[in-house]
């Protein structure tokens, strides 16, 4: 990030836009928000939005460490955390709200493509955002994927992300960074009660998560408070970080001392918690059997999809897209042998052919590290054939930690820091290698690394910083499955046709989320019916589908996100080839959409029509 070109800084940004704004907002005169919107409207847009960007992310300072931005007159951001209070979320709504009108006022005359993006980009983040903090409960995510109704369950909390966050991305250099280490680490308990205060409001309300959600919750935080009562979270990570550095370990005997004690303290405040809820707690999966679900669940969808379809539409779109999957499935199926019963029944017999499998244990592992380097040593050679701007991406493939993941996906992946010193991450669940298979590693690697997620974050960290904290569930999965077409289109799977299936099914895994989120939030799916849809429907593996229905329970709308962004995406470029018959251009249409960003859908029609107008001159 380029800091020079703007000439006001945080404070002077703070005194005057959110002073002034802020007297606004406590009703102090209308003059107070005239002469905010002036000032924004005089600033210019790059300016005014490197102070949304920042202003953002005093609410969430760990984003701006794995962006690589907490640096300069930022440094103090590298010693805050988010505060989970319903305080501090009510403090983050009203900088929304604050932000949101500033930008409003900006006028659109004689912008260039660019900037106008920018700006329809925050407008879209910040509303959706705000009708999620409106809501009565729940974790609402800011230009984030995550629509999550409980604040502390088996994948959401500070008991799973903190350590995760300052394991992997609180870097210490210097004796600072080991203070900020330590600032951090003496803020956790405030953080941890933060969220307790939020869990027992929502308790209040009849908000309690399903039974089998608490109880792989309740395993993960006794998991969790066992570490930290032995120093083994924060205080050993320290530790190995300073001797890393050559520094001494004064710093690490503090860890330990705040994390056996008021750390592992808080956390227990929490299980108890935990376990209160799992006393009163149904197996009924779906959050229309929660108070105000329907409410929760609609906002979720809008959230999850950029857009205003209804449950039934994105089940049925679902149920239709599946079908057309399987039809292409089909003849490769009988091709290499498999002729009897559904493509569901065929596809499960091929997961039981041992050609395919990796071994058990931890040959099986590096067996599946081993594949997965191989596969991006490939695919990155293909870039160029794709893309006329190429990105380089720093990135490495490490395994999901043991503690996390009974509660986690097969695989996750993203884009490492800004400023490139925190590499891009494709995380792989190795907790048994039952979860994966050679016929369809190849195309999750696509997926998380190259030219998916890592691709894809690479050119969102070269915008301004707003747009590269803002991200949109329908454009990032997307994308990821438009990175898996690209890579077929490339001829990833010409020498391996089993392969395609396994990219096939994967499409169709995304179609079947559609069916089965809407199923379980909107039509009363029972959580073994949602599993049995994807096992007999889609031939998938129950091992893998058990955690992936867990996963829609908790995070209601994220899921349908997948393929409904990844048909946008393709019908764009129908909409391209069309349009601009001869003049079209494969490379230059994957750059119009990845130069432009990460984009709610409507924004993305749009930045393709800005593309096919000055092709088609």
């Amino acid at each position: 990030m380029n800091q020079t070109r703007f000439d006001i800084t945080r404070r002077q940004a703070l005194s005057g836009l959110g002073a002034t704004s802020a007297l606004a907002l406590t009703g102090c005169a209308t003059t107070g928000r005239t002469r905010a919107v002036t000032q924004a409207q005089s600033m210019g847009v790059e300016r005014l939005l490197e102070i949304v960007g920042y202003n953002l992310l005093e609410h969430e300072p760990e984003r701006a460490t794995s962006l690589g931005v907490d640096t300069g007159r930022h440094y103090d951001l590298r010693s805050k955390l988010e505060d989970q209070s319903i305080a501090g979320q009510e403090a983050y709504a009203a900088t929304l709200r604050r932000d949101l009108e500033l930008v409003r006022s900006v006028p659109r005359d004689g912008l260039d493509s660019e900037n106008l993006t920018n700006l329809e980009v925050v407008e879209s983040a910040y509303k959706v955002a705000l009708d999620g903090f409106a809501l009565p409960y729940g974790d609402t995510p800011v230009g984030n994927w995550r629509t999550a109704p409980y604040v502390v369950i088996q994948n959401v909390g500070q008991y799973l992300a903190l350590p995760r966050f300052m394991q992997s991305d609180h870097k210490v250099e210097n004796s600072n960074d080991a203070d900020a280490y330590i600032e951090r680490m003496e803020q956790m308990p405030a953080v941890f009660d933060g969220e307790l205060e939020r869990i027992k409001a929502a308790r209040g309300m009849g908000v309690v998560p399903p039974d089998f959600l608490l109880d792989k919750a309740i395993g993960q935080m006794e998991q969790t408070i066992a570490s930290a009562g032995k120093g083994e979270l924060f205080a050993d990570d320290l530790r190995a970080k300073l001797t890393a550095m050559g520094m001494p370990e004064s710093h690490a005997n503090r860890a330990k001392i705040l994390e056996t004690g008021q750390i592992a303290d808080a956390l227990d405040r929490q299980l108890r918690e935990l376990r209160a809820e799992r006393a009163v707690a149904t197996a009924e999966p779906g959050i229309s059997a929660r108070p105000q679900g329907d409410a929760f669940y609609n906002w979720a969808l809008r959230s999850s999809t950029t857009t205003r379809l209804t449950p039934e539409e994105v089940h049925q779109q679902g149920l239709e897209e599946l079908e057309e999957l399987h039809a292409r499935m089909d003849p490769i199926l009988r091709e290499i042998g498999y002729t009897s019963g559904s493509v569901g029944d065929r596809m499960q017999a091929l997961s039981q052919d041992p050609r395919y499998k990796f071994a058990e244990g931890d040959s099986g592992r590096k067996q599946i590290m081993d594949f997965i380097a191989e596969r991006l040593d490939c695919i990155r050679g293909q870039m160029p054939r794709a893309f006329h701007t190429l990105v380089d991406p720093n990135m490495e493939v490490r395994r999901i930690p043991p503690a996390e993941e009974v509660g986690a996906p097969g695989a996750y992946g993203g884009a490492g820091s800004k400023d490139g010193t925190i590499p891009g991450r494709f995380w792989i669940n190795l907790r048994t290698t039952d979860l994966h298979r050679k016929y369809d590693l190849a195309d999750l690697t696509y997926h998380e690394a190259i030219p998916g997620h890592v691709w894809e974050g690479e050119y969102s960290n070269r915008l301004p910083l707003i747009r590269s904290v803002l991200a949109f569930n329908p454009f990032s999965e997307g994308w990821a499955l438009y990175g898996e077409q690209l890579a077929d289109e490339l001829g990833a799977y010409d020498e391996f046709v089993v392969g395609r299936l396994g990219y096939l099914q994967s499409l169709a895994f995304r179609a079947c989320r559609m069916v089965v989120d809407t199923g379980l939030h909107a039509k009363g799916w029972s959580r073994a019916q949602a599993v049995n849809f994807f096992v007999e429907r889609n031939g998938s593996k129950p091992a893998e589908v058990e955690s992936e229905v867990d996963r829609y329970c908790s995070w209601p709308g994220q899921a349908t996100g997948y393929k409904l962004g990844h048909s946008r995406i393709v019908d764009q470029r129908a909409r391209a080839e069309t349009t601009m018959g001869t003049a079209y251009d494969f490379k230059a249409f994957n750059d119009a959409v990845v130069l432009g960003g990460n984009v709610p859908m409507d924004v993305l029609e749009k930045n393709v029509g800005r593309y096919i107008a000055s092709g088609s001159r």
